[in-house]
């Protein structure tokens, strides 16, 4: 009891905050997902993401040996392909923009940093969904199945270290690691997006895929409301061979990813998704928050709640601030 009793004792110091700190969070827990753009001659600005770019391939080269150099974890990336069709044929050519980019920064980086795939066709579709779609105008499960299969095979063989299905198709972890055993990718990992939420968070995004998407997402990403049912789709995901579980977004959600990370035998991720970027920026640029405090609080909010590793556009500024 008061007096006895004072907690800010712990708290005197910077150097006794520093060694009571119960959350860490250093620059190899981060990723940086990375956009990089077919037949772009010069990195393009996304308006909804200050200091975002989509990259031509030579930029996403040097951005990623600078991001791999300031100690990030790992890189994800996504393609923005010159054209779609309803197929989303580009995700399984080898010459399309996201392989070509995989074998780019595998033949740079070799094995120094964890290079990531996005295996989903919501890029690259003429209609913006993350699968084909059956005669109803619904994505069609089963058949999207087939297509992230061939998808996953040609991101190996391209270079990435982990995939990582985001589609939310049931069945996708399990089909993806059989199609890779099978090929004999049996070191190829699978980073399954199994909580992903259908949120008004990813209008950013969008536009820095040039998604063609009308309409939304919600007969197969998860309700705002649930989070029994994320339990769930995480159990079914490491049952079918997932390496480790994402839960996306972050912030809207930590709860959700507390519940993961005390449920899930295999590292957790978390997204800290685009709009939760933008309104950081937007409020920054406002003079509104102090920009580094507020990101830093962030990711560290998000490893607090039990992200093993977090997904962040901030990546590679926030590892030369910890450092």
């Amino acid at each position: 009891m008061f007096p006895e009793h004072r907690p800010r004792r712990l708290r005197t110091t910077p150097a006794m905050r520093r060694l009571v700190s119960e959350t860490t969070l250093r620059p190899r827990q981060l990723i940086l997902p990375m956009f990089v753009a077919e037949g772009a001659d010069a990195p393009r600005p996304i308006s909804s993401m200050p200091g975002v770019v989509q990259h031509t391939r030579d930029t996403l080269r040097k951005a990623a040996v600078e991001a791999v150099e300031a100690g990030v974890g790992g890189l994800m990336i996504f393609g923005v392909p010159a054209v779609r069709d309803a197929r989303g044929s580009g995700a399984v050519d080898e010459n399309g923009i996201l392989n070509v980019a995989l074998r780019d920064l595998r033949a740079e980086l070799g094995d120094d940093t964890v290079l990531m795939a996005d295996t989903c066709l919501d890029e690259f579709t003429d209609h913006g969904h993350c699968g084909v779609l059956g005669e109803d105008g619904g994505v069609d499960n089963d058949a999207t199945l087939a297509i992230y299969a061939e998808m996953g095979v040609a991101q190996a063989e391209a270079g990435a270290h982990l995939l990582g299905p985001s589609g939310m198709m049931d069945g996708q972890v399990g089909v993806i690691r059989r199609a890779l055993d099978d090929a004999g990718l049996i070191d190829t990992g699978i980073l399954a997006y199994s909580a992903k939420y259908a949120s008004a968070f990813y209008g950013p995004f969008r536009e820095a895929v040039d998604s063609q998407l009308k309409g939304d997402r919600k007969a197969y990403q998860q309700d705002p409301g649930n989070a029994r049912e994320a339990l769930r789709e995480i159990e079914l995901d490491v049952a079918e061979g997932a390496d480790a579980i994402m839960i996306k977004p972050a912030l809207s959600y930590l709860d959700v990813l507390r519940a993961a990370a005390e449920a899930s035998p295999v590292p957790v991720a978390a997204y800290n998704i685009s709009g939760e970027y933008a309104m950081v920026e937007a409020a920054a640029a406002n003079g509104w928050l102090d920009r580094e405090r507020t990101v830093l609080e962030v990711l560290t909010s998000i490893r607090r709640a039990g992200a093993d590793m977090v997904l962040t556009y901030w990546a590679a500024e926030a590892a030369a601030w910890l450092d």
